[in-house]
């Protein structure tokens, strides 16, 4: 059997990582500026985060959803008190597509309608609905053109209005920086506007925090940059530093019911104690306020490189933004200086996505591959 080919693969094989830095079969190391997708939040093989799944794995790694899990309430409790969302309630799930898809069903069933509000250039997963919302029409399949969803470009508050106005949407997806899509941002006044539309017209507000999430935007989540309070929540990525885990939040005046949402592995033990690392690594090294300032760092040393028109993003989920496609720049940084980077939609945005724990040396190095690369 032969793995099924859909990924276009860098001649890189890593075998062993630590930090930010990652270790190949050849034994040659890789500074990760990536995290795989902004994943790895902490930093690769963090002892903390080691020690946390060991000890639960001796005790018990997965039960079903049927019986009582005291670990997921901890998690909710922590979390809860950590991004500043007491109010909300937890549902656990595997992935940032199955939180979307988790979200998006809650939205139709508490308004009893269909229709969906989505953004241009969103990207919010690879299942059903979450694809659906996706404005990507090269991965949305037949089946997935079922569903109904309105797309309207970010920051136009006419056709946002307009849109709603129609009081046929069960919910509003948004993106508090656009990861795919290449960084593009809601302004606090358009984020405000939508917010205060769905509240008009009954729809759910549906804040995908999968990537901007667990503090990488230099607050805990990306929409509170904005001053506003979404109705749904949606995590993953950065949550479990690696482990598969996602999540919602649910607002508490949306109301539970059994049966309502499910899943198998959601929630599970270790899930649950990988988060929990995730949780205390981030209060304890004070990583969101790390992610805050070297973001205004990583500007800054911007500043000084001619190519480079803009830089996009907050925090430490940032872009670079070249008057040129990106890729091969992207190989000259991998195969040349040894530093993985991100690509997005938007050809001449490089992503930088690192640890939350990267330093300000790190930093330096990037941009002296950069400059050389560029030279």
């Amino acid at each position: 059997m032969e793995l099924f080919d859909v990924y276009p693969l860098y001649e890189v094989t890593p075998v062993a990582a630590k930090g930010i830095e990652v270790v190949d079969d050849k034994g040659e190391k890789y500074l990760d500026f990536y995290g795989g997708h902004a994943v790895i939040s902490i930093g690769h093989s963090h002892p903390h985060y080691i020690k946390r799944i060991q000890d639960q794995l001796h005790k018990i790694g997965f039960y079903s959803n049927s019986v009582k899990n005291p670990i997921q309430i901890e998690l909710a409790d922590k979390l809860g008190a950590l991004s500043g969302c007491s109010d909300y309630n937890l549902f656990l799930c595997n992935s940032g597509a199955e939180a979307n898809e988790n979200a998006l069903k809650m939205a139709s069933f508490h308004t009893g309608k269909a229709k969906v509000i989505a953004f241009k250039n969103s990207f919010h997963g690879r299942t059903s609905a979450a694809v659906a919302v996706t404005d990507n029409p090269k991965i949305n399949a037949p089946i997935n053109k079922q569903q109904e969803v309105t797309f309207v470009a970010l920051n136009d508050f006419d056709a946002f209005a307009k849109a709603i106005a129609t009081n046929d949407h069960c919910g509003v997806i948004i993106e508090a920086i656009q990861g795919v899509g290449g960084l593009d941002e809601p302004t606090s006044e358009f984020y405000q506007f939508v917010a205060q539309k769905c509240k008009q017209h009954q729809a759910v507000l549906i804040a995908d925090e999968v990537q901007s999430g667990f503090g990488r935007s230099g607050k805990f989540f990306g929409f509170q940059h904005h001053g506003i309070q979404p109705d749904i929540i949606s995590i993953a990525k950065g949550m479990g530093n690696g482990f598969p885990v996602g999540g919602i939040l649910i607002h508490e005046h949306i109301k539970a019911s059994f049966g309502l949402l499910g899943t198998t592995f959601g929630g599970n033990h270790l899930a649950c104690a990988a988060t929990l690392a995730v949780l205390e690594v981030l209060e304890k090294e004070k990583l969101i306020e790390n992610a805050a300032s070297l973001g205004v760092y990583f500007a800054d040393k911007a500043d000084g490189i001619e190519n480079v028109k803009r830089v996009k993003g907050r925090g430490l989920m940032l872009g670079l933004e070249f008057d040129f496609d990106v890729a091969d720049l992207r190989k000259r940084l991998i195969f040349n200086q040894h530093m993985f980077t991100g690509g997005a939609k938007d050809k001449h945005v490089l992503r930088i996505l690192p640890a939350l724990n990267v330093t300000k040396n790190k930093i330096d190095m990037f941009f002296n591959a950069l400059k050389a690369e560029l030279e």
